[in-house]
């Protein structure tokens, strides 16, 4: 009788445990630097908020936010200067631009420091005829550098960063960077005027709500607020010497940057509105003081910005992040001074 072959019964394969899967996975680290930003790199905000005071004592902040106010200072009037030339020339006198612009700082600066700056600027171009401005654009644009420059040395000071680029280097960046913000400013000037412009044509010849206009109002501040986030990233990406980094659109230094600015400005003009002592001590010159004042504030934020950005990344790197600088390197691969 013949005997029925049996083939061997494959084994089975058992079926994967996908929770337990995940719960691996969650555990294993991330190492960019990306990642562990938002995190302040495992840092509680108590002991990033007291590393952030003892390096901003260390490095002399407070004393670096007064040396930027005096830039500053020399450098707004030729800043304002470019950019209203700049506008007349690119765009036309005629556009409302010129407006918006002052428009918008006013709603920023103190009262007293807007009128002299708007003062100001009125004496300059009406005693000016527009071929001299035209012809004093690359000087007021390299005068005004000179507050980038200024923010370029402390943010250098932030990161424990020796300065290492040519002279020529520095003041190219420092241009650079004064021709893209003034990039930005006019960009975002022209979205809001256009933008507002285009909702009142389509609420008054379409038959939509007012409402439309009304949502656009709204809109441009946050666009506003995307700008400024965008000017504070391109000063933290190119203005200290590093060799190499990653580009980002929004770090913890520049929200915390543009936040603690926007709220010092709105708070120094409320303090201002009820218990204006300047005018009353210092005469005459009690406009150009608050002027140094809101400027130092300005500088204070940017500077607090940098702090924030240096302290995580210096975290990230002493726990291993592979595209993070500690303080003092220049690139991830590099090794820091106090190394």
């Amino acid at each position: 009788m013949r005997e029925k072959s049996i083939a061997p019964r494959a084994a089975e394969v058992p079926k994967p445990n996908y929770n337990e899967v995940w719960q691996v996975g969650s555990r294993i680290p991330d190492n960019r630097f990306a990642m562990k930003m938002w995190t302040l790199s495992g840092l509680s905000w108590k002991q990033m908020a007291a590393r952030i005071w003892r390096e901003m004592s260390r490095d002399d902040v407070f004393g670096g936010a007064a040396q930027l106010a005096y830039y500053f200072l020399l450098a707004l009037f030729p800043l304002l200067i470019f950019l209203t030339s700049a506008i007349g020339l690119i765009v036309g006198a005629g556009t409302g631009m010129r407006h918006a612009l002052f428009n918008y700082l006013a709603r920023v600066m103190p009262s007293s420091a807007f009128q002299l700056l708007d003062a100001t600027m009125t004496e300059v171009t009406t005693a000016s005829s527009a071929g001299k401005l035209s012809f004093g654009l690359l000087a007021a644009l390299w005068a005004a550098s000179n507050g980038m420059g200024a923010i370029t040395g402390a943010l250098n000071r932030a990161y424990d960063l020796e300065e290492s680029r040519p002279w020529w280097k520095q003041r190219m960046v420092a241009v650079s960077l004064t021709i893209g913000l003034s990039i930005l400013i006019m960009s975002a000037l022209s979205l809001v005027i256009a933008g507002s412009h285009v909702a009142d044509y389509l609420a008054a010849y379409h038959r939509l709500s007012s409402a439309t206009a009304l949502t656009w109002k709204i809109l441009q501040w946050p666009i506003a607020l995307a700008f400024m986030l965008l000017s504070f990233a391109l000063i933290y990406f190119f203005a200290p010497d590093f060799r190499e980094q990653d580009w980002k659109w929004i770090t913890p230094g520049s929200v915390i940057g543009v936040a603690l600015w926007l709220l010092a400005s709105f708070a120094f003009k409320g303090y201002l509105h009820f218990f204006d002592s300047y005018s009353k001590t210092y005469g005459s010159l009690g406009a150009v003081i608050i002027l140094m004042l809101w400027l130092y504030l300005t500088g204070l934020a940017v500077l607090i910005g940098g702090e924030v950005n240096s302290e995580i990344e210096n975290a990230a790197a002493r726990q291993g992040a592979t595209d993070a600088k500690r303080k003092g390197a220049k690139s991830p691969r590099s090794e820091s001074k106090a190394a």
